[in-house]
């Protein structure tokens, strides 16, 4: 099989997650990812999309016209063979270093007592990778995660 790429541009509003998540669905499911794959890849692009709409510059809109401004998030997917891969990119600024000790903290479960840290405790548990990187612009973070599946 050969690599396969989709990439959506996203108003940073709650009211598109769905759509991106039957988007990346659809497109997986014809590729020949089975349905317990399709909806742990759905978790995984719902929290990440929420995560750029919450903490990303989106404001936490829950449609686009609550965007504090035109604020984006950009989405690429790829399959291979026995795997895929999602990156999704926010333009909110943020640490990258604050948001890593969220990614592995120091004892390996989260502050339960902070409302942040939980959804990337949750997500490494479905991933077999998870990273965040300063997005090719510097104007927000790009968080990749990796899963292999149909072992």
């Amino acid at each position: 099989m050969t690599d396969h790429f989709l990439r959506l541009d996203l108003p940073a509003a709650h009211s598109d997650v769905r759509v991106a998540r039957n988007v990346i669905r659809h497109f997986a499911r014809l590729l020949g990812v089975s349905n317990g794959e399709l909806d742990q890849l759905g978790l995984v692009v719902s929290e990440l999309l929420a995560n750029a709409i919450d903490h990303g510059g989106g404001g936490a809109a829950l449609n686009e016209a609550d965007r504090p401004t035109d604020v984006r998030m950009h989405l690429e997917f790829v399959i291979r063979e026995g795997e895929w891969e999602l990156a999704v990119t926010d333009q909110g600024g943020g640490d990258l270093e604050e948001v890593r000790a969220f990614l592995t903290p120091p004892d390996g479960i989260p502050d339960l007592e902070d409302d942040r840290g939980r959804g990337f405790f949750l997500l490494k548990q479905m991933v077999d990778r998870l990273e965040v990187a300063e997005s090719e612009d510097s104007g927000g973070l790009t968080f990749s995660a990796i899963r292999r599946y149909g072992d």
